[in-house]
């Protein structure tokens, strides 16, 4: 089970799909296999980078399963939902399938201190004893979330266990709440997003790793290798080979377009099908993708990674 102590890299996954739009397990085999071998502690699946809101409560019960049963490290499963009736549902049946814990993010039109704190206390309510990380991404639901109120969640919701980081800027949130827990609040598991893209400063100011998606996932296992061993120019080194891929990646609208070729070009998904509404690229779109590889690539044969 999920709890407070959780650390490392837990990749969040694309979701593939033949060209007609069906599901792909045949891709989600190959990607699970492939993000472990690349240094996944954990995995989660159907976030909103996995497509989650394009797919019938049937066929994310079944990604679930297929995940659970083939992943050997542990699996988060994004569950958020406008009404707590779908999200009880797909929670229940995703702990029976035996899943780690559940991600929440707040639904919009969240607008006060006292309307986010009630809601985060009503889903710990509805989900009983599973464990929840609370998905703080406020670029994408437009809820803003204070420190403040994220203590008061941690403190009165013992089944929050852990933040998923995505604030942007957010650095000065996570040294406010390791502030916080140093002072005698409950300590939760954080973990940073946005596609890796300030994952170094995210680990210095006290983060315990990353739960995020990129085209070259193995990038969270070396940066966070480098800095426990203590060697932070290396890490500084092996995440200045990536970024500009990071950069190209972070285009807003076009980054699950761009995730999908370079995991495709690499061989770890059959098709580059985001289901629509969705994004596609042109040509000239994959040359500087390809690029980018190219060039990322010497740069980290030249660091010996």
């Amino acid at each position: 089970m999920l709890d407070e102590t959780t650390k490392g890299v837990f990749t969040i996954t694309a979701t593939p799909f033949l060209p007609d739009g069906a599901l792909d397990f045949d891709s989600l085999d190959r990607m699970i296999e492939a993000y472990i071998e690349k240094g996944a502690n954990g995995l989660t699946i159907l976030g909103m980078m996995g497509e989650a809101g394009k797919l019938s409560a049937e066929e994310s019960v079944a990604v679930v399963e297929r995940v659970t049963a083939r992943s050997p490290v542990p699996v988060i499963v994004g569950v958020s939902a406008p009404g707590f009736a779908a999200m009880t549902e797909l929670s229940r049946a995703t702990m029976e399938a035996g899943a780690a814990g559940v991600m929440v993010a707040p639904p919009m039109g969240l607008k006060t201190d006292a309307q986010i704190i009630s809601y985060f206390q009503n889903t710990a309510d509805v989900l009983g004893d599973i464990p929840f990380v609370l998905q703080d991404f406020p670029l994408a639901t437009d809820v803003q979330i204070s420190p403040s109120v994220i203590l008061n969640i941690v403190e009165t919701c013992p089944t929050c266990v852990m933040l998923k980081h995505e604030d942007w800027p957010g650095l000065e949130k996570i040294s406010t709440l390791r502030t916080a827990s140093d002072g005698g609040a409950r300590r939760i598991s954080i973990l940073c997003g946005n596609g890796g893209m300030y994952l170094l400063e995210e680990l210095m100011r006290g983060a315990d790793g990353a739960m995020t998606g990129f085209g070259y996932p193995e990038m969270m296992r070396h940066v966070l290798d480098a800095f426990l061993s203590g060697d932070v120019e290396r890490a500084r080194d092996i995440f200045d080979a990536y970024m500009p891929m990071i950069r190209y990646e972070a285009q807003p609208g076009m980054g699950l377009a761009i995730r999908k070729y370079s995991l495709a070009r690499q061989g770890i998904i059959g098709h580059l099908t985001l289901r629509k509404p969705g994004a596609s690229l042109t040509k000239a779109a994959m040359s500087e993708i390809d690029a980018l590889a190219a060039r990322q690539a010497k740069r980290l044969s030249d660091l010996g990674v």
